[in-house]
């Protein structure tokens, strides 16, 4: 799996599990989450395939991964997966690949959330502002992340094809079945290369003498 996506930097633990405490907590710095919107939310992380959040988690969350201190900056579990999305974003834009079906619905499902500006958590606050979209590409990942993955490794096979030719990857025509057919030749070549090197560690045959 690409670096990209390792989980060194996990959301909030109360995020992640479906939530049986009492809820009072509405408030992220001030701002004051909406019952409707948190359930209009809710309907969108269960189209792609996530769990259902009280808003005292959300509350929780956001006042956790707040930091005091003058920065405005995202912590970097928020920043990590917005370069999810961005990763998301450029698999659906390039007309070369041709995605997977069933990975197709889910990735415009976050991308238009993280386009749009009528969302949970408004992108203005300091720190949080994006805490709504890392959770909706978090809660879609296990749909998504090893079709990201191939498609990184397709730019990167494209990228050498292209060099190997003198041309530019965005002027050369390569597609999904093309890189399928380059990595099942690296596949079978680096199986043979392991074949011939195990190969030539067997023990010879000894030679046998006869004294006549």
């Amino acid at each position: 799996m690409n670096a990209l996506f390792s989980t060194a930097n996990p959301l909030p633990r109360i995020l992640l599990t479906p939530f049986d405490g009492p809820t009072r907590r509405r408030s992220i710095n001030g701002f004051q989450l909406s019952s409707a919107e948190v359930d209009r939310f809710n309907v969108l992380l269960a189209r792609i395939g996530g769990h259902a959040l009280e808003t005292d988690q959300l509350a929780s969350a956001g006042r956790e991964l707040s930091r005091p201190g003058p920065t405005d900056a995202a912590p970097p579990c928020i920043r990590q997966r917005l370069r999810w999305i961005a990763a998301v974003e450029q698999l659906l834009s390039d007309r070369q690949w041709q995605p997977a079906n069933d990975a197709v619905d889910t990735a415009a499902a976050i991308v238009d959330y993280a386009r749009s500006r009528d969302d949970l958590i408004p992108d203005w606050m300091p720190q949080v502002g994006r805490l709504d979209d890392a959770i909706v590409v978090e809660s879609a990942w296990p749909k998504l992340a090893a079709e990201v993955d191939d498609y990184l490794d397709y730019v990167r096979v494209r990228s050498h094809e292209a060099h190997q030719r003198d041309r530019t990857p965005s002027g050369y025509a390569f597609s999904r079945a093309d890189w399928e057919e380059v990595r099942y030749e690296q596949a079978a070549l680096a199986q043979y290369q392991k074949h011939i090197r195990e190969s030539s560690f067997l023990p010879g045959t000894s030679p046998i003498f006869r004294v006549h």
